[in-house]
């Protein structure tokens, strides 16, 4: 069976140089290591690292929005970069991603930049997209503020709303950047388990890749693997 995400040779640099789409390959970097690393299903796996190791840069690999000067990134057995831009906006759909920060447009409301990929990444109904929007909100406890704009609420709250889009079209595999920076351990606890999205006997029910630059300590017997990204390893070490 196809694995989530697998990084395969992946030339480690230092720090996010985000490119357009299609855009400029980010330089090498001969101090790090090559990321050989696979996610599996139902697996939550957390790579952190310094500002200087690369780390938050591995979503956009995944994703394809850069393209890294060595190694491939494979999304369910797909190189996402290697498609051409429709193909990977369509494929981009099976993937739930939170941002760092949070992603949300200003001039839309939490619920509405809920409802986005479900408006526009999808064939739902009206009547699915605000029963599906329902639920999220009240799993992720925003309802009272779901009419607000992201400049009127709270930092948790717009970062529980950005979870909320990410998980619009219940996607397999979830890819979180520093989801938890600024949020208490108790609410950090909280949003991994929406992420997870329940229990099975081989793990969560969905993927997480999660990158930041440290994992809250509450939050570690709720993972299944933890990798530090260091400068001068050559590789990953696993902690």
């Amino acid at each position: 069976m196809t694995v989530p995400l697998e990084f395969r040779e992946v030339a480690l640099g230092g720090g996010r140089r985000r490119s357009t789409w299609g855009g400029r390959r980010a330089a090498a970097d001969d101090s790090y290591g090559a990321l050989n690393l696979t996610v599996e299903r139902h697996e939550t796996v957390v790579a952190i690292g310094d500002e200087s190791s690369g780390v938050d840069g591995l979503g956009a690999l995944a994703l394809g929005l850069e393209r890294g000067p060595g190694g491939a990134v494979c999304v369910f057995g797909t190189v996402i970069a290697t498609l051409e831009r429709r193909a990977q906006l369509a494929f981009r759909r099976q993937v739930g991603y939170l941002p760092a920060g949070d992603g949300l447009l200003q001039n839309l409301t939490l619920r509405e930049n809920i409802q986005l990929p479900m408006r526009f990444g999808s064939d739902f109904q009206s009547g699915d997209i605000e029963g599906r929007t329902r639920v999220i909100l009240a799993q992720l406890r925003i309802d009272p503020v779901a009419g607000v704009r992201p400049a009127q609420a709270n930092e948790e709250e717009r970062r529980r709303a950005a979870l909320g889009r990410a998980l619009a079209l219940d996607p397999e595999l979830v890819i979180l950047e520093e989801p938890f920076v600024g949020l208490t351990e108790r609410a950090g606890a909280e949003l991994l388990e929406v992420a997870r999205g329940g229990e099975l006997p081989e793990g969560g029910r969905r993927t997480l890749f999660i990158t930041g630059q440290d994992l809250p300590m509450i939050l570690r017997s709720r993972v299944e693997r933890t990798v530090r990204i260091a400068r001068g390893a050559r590789g990953v070490v696993a902690l």
